[in-house]
């Protein structure tokens, strides 16, 4: 029997994306690879554990859940989470950000500065700009005045997201045009809290990085996965948590945060997914009952 790999996410390193496994092994994504794997037969989804410690029951998640944690385990990690706007007193210095992801969807956000640019990939935005840098809450008080005053979300749902990748601007001038009008609005605002220091507008385009040009729509999208099922099909692009994957069928976007906490064995054999897919309505190329 092959041996089982317990997946601990995607993630964003310098050369592009990775799939991480827990005891550190690293799979490089590039575009083209096959990414094959299966899940073991009776297993169960168990949960990831919490701010690096594992879960101490064990305890069986839903398929469907993108955090891969129990209750009690996601309560502990979201307890230590600055997106959760319960750390106060960090003295790391923050920046502000606006990220686009598509047409009329930009969002405003913080991240730490040392964490660099790591935050917009992980969350597939197509291009970004800083606003400023400043103590963590200053960042949080320019975050709340740029929701009021202009109504910028501070978040923006993946369907939503997923839904625009294979039909973006095909200019990266249009695609900044969104971000540098509110980069423009924000800064004509005077409620500025005066330890942030403002930044430029200098947009950045993920388009390449992500391998979004040219992408075809997707035809369906993973739902979750399941004891004995698989998934077998050649990378095209990544975004954030996803892999768009051409299975031979048609476009299929894997959500990895999906993969988590299953064991996972690879396989070899013709494209195709047997994991359950949800059909994409509307899309270009779908065919009735693809799935």
């Amino acid at each position: 029997m092959a041996q089982a790999w317990k997946c601990s996410g995607l993630r964003w390193a310098d050369s592009g994306p990775v799939l991480a496994w827990d005891g550190g092994r690293r799979s490089a994504l590039t575009w083209g690879k096959r990414v094959a794997f299966g899940v073991a037969d009776g297993g169960v989804r168990t949960c990831v554990g919490a701010r690096g410690h594992a879960c101490p029951v064990r305890a069986v998640v839903p398929g469907r859940s993108t955090g891969a944690r129990c209750e009690e385990c996601a309560r502990l990690d979201r307890a230590h989470s600055v997106a959760a706007d319960t750390i106060a007193d960090d003295p790391r210095p923050y920046r502000v950000y606006l990220a686009w992801f598509g047409p009329g969807m930009v969002k405003v956000g913080i991240t730490a500065e040392e964490r660099g640019s790591a935050r917009l990939l992980e969350q597939g935005a197509v291009c970004f700009s800083w606003l400023g840098l400043g103590p963590l809450m200053a960042a949080r008080r320019t975050e709340e005045l740029l929701r009021a005053a202009l109504g910028v979300p501070d978040r923006i749902p993946y369907g939503d997201k997923r839904a625009v990748r294979s039909r973006l601007p095909a200019s990266a001038p249009e695609r900044a045009a969104e971000v540098e009008a509110l980069h423009a609005r924000a800064g004509a605002l005077t409620a500025w809290p005066e330890s942030l220091a403002r930044e430029p507008c200098r947009v950045v385009d993920h388009v390449g990085v992500f391998g979004l040009t040219d992408l075809p729509a997707a035809a369906g999208e993973v739902t979750e996965l399941a004891a004995g099922s698989g998934v077998n099909g050649k990378l095209l692009a990544a975004a954030g948590p996803d892999l768009h994957l051409d299975t031979g069928r048609g476009v299929v976007v894997l959500d990895t945060r999906l993969m988590r906490g299953w064991d996972l064995v690879p396989t070899a054999g013709e494209d195709g997914v047997t994991v359950p897919v949800r059909e994409v309505k509307g899309e270009a190329g779908v065919q009735d009952g693809l799935f």
